[in-house]
């Protein structure tokens, strides 16, 4: 009765013929137009107004332009807003099972991190997304964090005593210090001088942004560690696709799941290229990682963070997903 009556008073945010489901949505997105994301969240809207012969109209809104993260976020779970690209990051308040992915070395690899969000613990998620008024519809790639470090990186023992900058985060903090280094919260766009001038020996991010910002000029020594791997996917206000027919969902949820297999292509080219330009500059880039003697200096970490049963038993089937 909450969800139908919600529904009812969000009319005037989507334009809704029931006769003919004639729809017109609006979708957020905070990435730049030409950004991979961006790209493809252009080309599952039109997908989607080409298979329903124009009945459903969606204009995408880039930039943040309809506000920032956060901010977005909430709209979302009232229904102000249709749909978008989202970092599942500022869920975690209203959908605690979210934050697991939040959690250092949940995820050994993105094709690990598809696997478990497309498979039977996917769709524990979309049920729990559903209480918070959200219907999860595909997973986008969004990179791997890495450490760099304007020093040698081999193993975990280089970490040992040095200064990384982080998000301002407090699990971000934790997995630092758990690594025997210490945690810097500082602003991204501080990064570079701070690197420079030593007050932070090293940062941690993906390729593109470790590239596009030319971290890889003060920081050339790149480890991969691949501690985070945090997904966005494109998420629909739940009030807004309950008044979608069956039919119409199917071939919205087709073409976001085309969407994602695009950018996820779209993505992997950013990468490659990002990866191109620092390799070419002199960057010493460690692969051969002993990846267990990072993850299993996380036991703190996740004592710390994940204190309810269910959740720690989320995280386990999470990382026995082969």
């Amino acid at each position: 009765m909450k969800r139908l009556t919600l529904a009812a008073a969000l009319l005037g945010a989507t334009t809704l013929t029931v006769q003919a489901q004639e729809m017109a949505l609006r979708g957020w997105n905070t990435h730049v137009p030409d950004y991979p994301v961006s790209i493809a969240l252009d080309r599952f809207a039109e997908m989607v107004e080409e298979r329903t012969e124009g009945r459903i109209q969606m204009e995408n809104f880039h930039g943040a332009t309809l506000g920032e993260g956060e901010f977005a976020t909430e709209q979302l779970q009232l229904g102000a807003l249709d749909y978008g690209v989202f970092s599942t990051a500022p869920m975690v308040n209203t959908v605690p099972e979210l934050g697991l992915f939040s959690l250092p070395y949940a995820f050994r690899s993105p094709e690990h991190q598809f696997r478990v969000l497309e498979g039977p613990i996917g769709d524990e998620i979309a049920a729990a997304m559903n209480e918070a008024n959200m219907e999860p519809l595909s997973w986008y790639a969004s990179g791997t964090r890495s450490f760099y470090a304007n020093t040698p990186l081999d193993s975990v023992e280089d970490l040992q005593g040095l200064k990384f900058r982080v998000q301002n985060s407090d699990i971000n903090v934790a997995m630092v210090e758990a690594l025997g280094a210490n945690a810097t919260p500082l602003p991204f766009g501080e990064v570079y001088t701070a690197i420079q001038s030593g007050v932070v020996d090293g940062a941690e991010n993906n390729w593109p942004s470790y590239e596009s910002t030319g971290h890889y000029e003060v920081a050339p020594y790149y480890i991969i560690d691949s501690h985070t791997i945090i997904p966005e996917g494109i998420f629909f206000a739940l009030t807004t696709w309950d008044q979608i027919s069956p039919e119409d969902q199917e071939i919205i949820r087709e073409a976001a799941q085309g969407s994602a297999i695009y950018q996820r292509e779209l993505w992997a080219e950013r990468e490659a290229e990002s990866r191109r330009i620092v390799e070419e500059a002199g960057v010493t880039i460690v692969e051969d990682v002993d990846s267990a003697s990072f993850s299993d200096a996380m036991g703190p970490v996740y004592d710390r963070f994940v204190t309810d049963d269910t959740l720690r038993d989320m995280l386990d089937r999470i990382q026995a997903t082969e």
